[in-house]
Order: C-alpha cells, then structure tokens, then sequence
C-alpha cells in the first residue's frame, strides 16, 4: 500500500525488484495506491481502498486494515503483506510455506508482548472480515484503547487464537537487530543477522539513512550500511 508523500514511487520497484529476486513460484504484485505514476508495468496496480477516520486521528497505519474486507481487491488465496520500506535480503519461500492461518514480525522493541509488527504478515484474503468492522463501527474507541493498527490487528487475532509468529532469524529489526549496542556502534558497522530474509526498518532510519550512518536520533550512533545498496536496488 501506498498512500501520501511519505514514500517515492521507487519504494514500489524496489520492493517489486526485491521480491521478483527471493520468490520462486509465481506471484501476483499487487500496490493499493492512489497515484501510480511512475510504477512499473509489472506492478498490478488497484485503487487505494477507503477507511473513514474521526477528524485529526493520527494515521498510524491504520489504513492496512481495508486488507481484511472480504473481497479485498478482487484477490484470493494465501498473501503476503510488505511494507514499502523494508529491504529483503533471503529468499522469501519460506512466507508462504510456514503453516498458519496468520503469521506476523514479532515486535522487536519488547519480544516479551504477544504483538507483532504488521511491516510483514501473511493472511487469507477474506478471513476475518470481523477485524475491519469492529474498527469501522469502533474507531474512536480502539484508538482510545491501543496506540496502531499492529496492536489492535494482533490483539483481535490472539483473541481468535490464530496470533503467530514468523520463525525469529527470517525477520530482523535493522534498528534492534542489525546495529550494534550503543558503545560498539562507534567501531561496528550493522550487519545482516544470521539466517534473516527480510530486515523491518520502523521509525528511524530508513534505508537511505542507514545507507549512509544516519539514524535519525541525536542520541543514536550507527555507521555507514552500504551492504543496503547490494538488496535495495531495482535490479532483477
């Protein structure tokens, strides 16, 4: 999904290049957006669905929850959700053969809360229907109750009993994950985790960043990352 200015149009290629490279069977890539401009032309592109929110709610992604209507896109079958921003780095088999209903990132920043990071789930288009409309009859409400859209979504799905977890070397934190600790950030450069196919970059940095040892906080230190550039390309 793409909405806003938040991200160029070269976030969709790379991810379609990126994915393209790491998937062996055939796959639909399908972007939600409301301005394809610039797209490429293997990129299926479908017009962003609508999600009423109360005036001045902060965004907070809350948009990914269309995902769950029941004729989502005209798509069927099991899908795998990417967020634009992350950079893959394995091949991407393992997402579609790992059993369970819904399979989500852990959320790295406390691994002891059962909440994922919704940068990478896979889910089946049309379960589940329930998870939009209880947001759409409830929004203020949720909103009062968790801070985004990853912490309803895997609140709801854990009431169900389908809340699981990726295999935790496929997805690592670039933040918590690929950087050093604070006293070994000024010696160490981030590298890639043992075993990881896809690297989540939530909040700051973002690849460009990280490319060049930028983290985006005074009180945070990193060098250079230029590994990125060798899986964020747009090369097949």
């Amino acid at each position: 999904m793409k909405w806003g200015d938040k991200f160029p149009v070269e976030y969709v290629n790379r991810l379609y290049a990126m994915v393209s490279r790491n998937l062996d069977c055939n796959f639909r890539f399908v972007c939600f957006t409301e301005n394809s401009i610039g797209i490429r032309q293997e990129v299926e592109v479908q017009e962003l669905p609508e999600l009423e929110l109360p005036n001045e709610s902060p965004e907070r992604g809350w948009r990914k929850l269309t995902v769950f209507k029941k004729d989502f896109g005209g798509l069927s079958g099991p899908t795998l959700f990417l967020d634009l921003d992350v950079v893959i780095v394995g091949n991407l088999d393992v997402f579609f053969s790992q059993p369970g209903d819904f399979l989500i990132a852990r959320d790295k920043k406390n691994t002891k809360k059962r909440e994922g990071n919704s940068s990478v789930f896979r889910f089946e288009i049309g379960k589940y229907p329930q998870i939009l409309d209880y947001f759409e009859e409830n929004s203020e409400q949720v909103m009062n109750e968790v801070r985004h859209e990853q912490a309803y979504l895997s609140r709801e799905l854990d009431k169900l009993g389908k809340l699981e977890f990726w295999n935790e070397s496929c997805v690592s934190s670039f933040k918590y994950n690929c950087c050093p600790s604070w006293i070994k950030s000024w010696v160490l450069a981030p590298s890639i985790p043992k075993g990881a196919r896809v690297i989540l970059f939530h909040g700051l940095p973002n690849p460009p960043e990280a490319i060049i040892g930028r983290s985006g906080k005074w009180y945070r230190h990193i060098q250079p990352s230029p590994w990125i550039k060798n899986y964020w390309t747009t090369n097949e």
